[in-house]
């Protein structure tokens, strides 16, 4: 199972392109795997047969699992039988050798009866547990949802009765039940961990976009019959907060227990809506090599490829910041949710024209403007409103001043 995002830690294998005894060309779609981050084709690393399918599809796998194996060649068999038997499916579960030990000392390498997340929490709850016994197999030790399960099993401890104080939502007449999608469970599962680990402030500004309009009216036309799309609001936003995040380190950072990663490369992960039915962050990577251009390039193919499920594993991962986009929807003021390990992210609403008052040598005057909010949500530990604020203020600034359609022909 390979690593389709930093803080992805399993994936569900969807689709077989291939059986047994196939041949395998390199670099040949072989399975389809599905995340709470992405959904996408996974090539064969190397060419041959395909001699075992060890998990079978929508089978969920914990990231470096065996998930097949391919030989050079079919193997040769007494009776000139080619064939290769499936192998059943493998059970992801707590390794035999983790479980060893007294629970005290697991507890002490582990430390995972506090952190755990509200899933596992509810499990062991519901099952009248003790978190200190479970061996911890996911990331620093921590208690996942399968270790739980797995525990569960050893005991041979039955699935409690459902709660009858939850109500039942098929008690309405007319309700259609609906199950959630892999992607918008682990989803959840993602947003509920930060919401509830992470100490969240937003800060608002407001930006005047007269100096992008100048430039997207002046160059709009030419660059869409050049490039084959829009230029939007979304590349100059993305351009102002790299070049506030070379100012402001601390924005572009990953959150650890009692440390703060500040990343010399400025990879922007952009939020992209797959048609209402989930949600994907790709990555520009090292987007302050990028020119305006460039960046408006490199958006829109992620998008692209997003929305088409041809997004590879790497472009999924090493986000440092990102930027989630409502503004085609005309929303006044989004407040995200932060993606850890990272410690900001920024939403970029609908640009209205509105009355605005500007100052001048003979007195105010009012005049018509485009003016959109730029939203910031911060982890409070990672740093104070003064930080952000100045850093909010930077991207206003940028966005206000600088003389876009001179930045587009560079």
């Amino acid at each position: 199972m390979p690593q389709l995002g930093e803080t992805v830690a399993e994936g569900t294998v969807t689709k077989w392109y291939k059986k047994v005894g196939d041949a395998v060309k390199a670099d040949e779609v072989l399975f389809d795997v599905e995340t709470d981050k992405v959904s996408t084709e996974i090539p064969a690393p190397v060419a041959g047969v395909l001699a075992e399918i060890l998990v079978a599809e929508g089978v969920t796998a914990k990231v470096g699992v065996r998930l097949a194996v391919i030989r050079e060649s079919a193997p040769r068999h007494p009776q000139g039988d080619s064939r290769v038997s499936t192998a059943a499916p493998i059970k992801v579960a707590t390794p035999a050798g983790q479980a060893t030990g007294a629970p005290s000392e697991r507890m002490a390498s582990t430390g995972a009866a506090g952190r755990l997340s509200p899933v596992v929490s509810r499990l062991i709850a519901e099952h009248g547990l003790d978190a200190r016994v479970i061996a911890g197999t996911g990331r620093d030790g921590r208690i996942t949802r399968e270790d739980v399960l797995a525990h569960v099993a050893q005991r041979g401890v039955a699935q409690p009765a459902v709660r009858t104080q939850e109500p039942a939502p098929y008690a309405i007449a007319g309700t259609e039940i609906v199950p959630l999608s892999s992607i918008r469970k682990r989803t959840a599962e993602h947003m509920a961990k930060s919401w509830t680990t992470i100490p969240h402030v937003l800060q608002v500004v407001e930006a005047d976009f007269s100096q992008v309009d100048l430039a997207r009216r002046g160059a709009g036309a030419q660059w869409k019959g050049r490039e084959g799309h829009s230029l939007t609001y979304l590349p100059f936003i993305a351009h102002a907060v790299v070049a506030a995040l070379a100012k402001f380190p601390w924005l572009n950072a990953s959150f650890s227990g009692d440390h703060l990663a500040l990343h010399r490369r400025i990879n922007l992960g952009i939020a992209v809506d797959l048609n209402f039915e989930g949600l994907v962050v790709p990555v520009v990577k090292d987007a302050a090599g990028k020119s305006l251009a460039q960046l408006a390039r490199a958006i829109n193919d992620l998008a692209a490829r997003a929305r088409a499920g041809k997004l590879k594993p790497d472009d999924m991962t090493e986000g440092t910041y990102t930027i989630t986009n409502n503004g085609a929807f005309g929303t006044l003021i989004t407040a995200p949710i932060i993606s850890p390990p990272q410690v900001a992210v920024l939403s970029t609403d609908g640009i209205r024209k509105r009355p605005v008052v500007i100052e001048g040598p003979d007195g105010d005057t009012i005049v018509i403007r485009p003016v959109g909010m730029l939203a910031q949500t911060f982890d409070h530990r990672a740093v104070d409103g003064s930080y952000s604020g100045a850093f909010l203020s930077e991207v206003k600034k940028t966005i206000e001043t600088r003389d876009w359609t001179q930045e587009l022909q560079r």
